[in-house]
């Protein structure tokens, strides 16, 4: 019996402990989110480059008649397509994963 008042009172104290989540130290809020914005134009960039790259290899390939050329072409923006849509889908995947991000 002793034990089990004891688990109990353990318990309790340990639900009235406040929740921890994790937050940036004062001041590098703005570093963090020039640090984002730069990421977010550089995938932009990125991606854009990806796509005309691939057509620029599938217009390369049918002038010149090297069908390899045509068919990596075409495989790149199908490959750049599906980057953007995971771009797009995978941080509300992570969102409702990872919650509030508080312990």
């Amino acid at each position: 019996m002793l034990v089990s008042s004891v688990s109990d009172a353990g318990l309790q104290a340990a639900t009235l402990v406040a929740q921890v989540c994790p937050k940036a130290p004062p001041g590098a809020q703005t570093h963090v989110d020039s640090i984002m914005g730069y990421v977010l134009w550089g995938v932009g960039i990125l991606f854009f480059l990806g796509i005309i790259i691939a057509i620029g290899a599938v217009v390369a390939g049918r002038m010149f008649g090297m069908p390899h050329a045509s068919t990596t072409g075409i495989v790149g923006l199908v490959v750049v397509f599906i980057a953007v849509i995971g771009y797009l889908i995978l941080p509300g995947i992570l969102d409702a994963m990872l919650g509030s991000g508080c312990i």
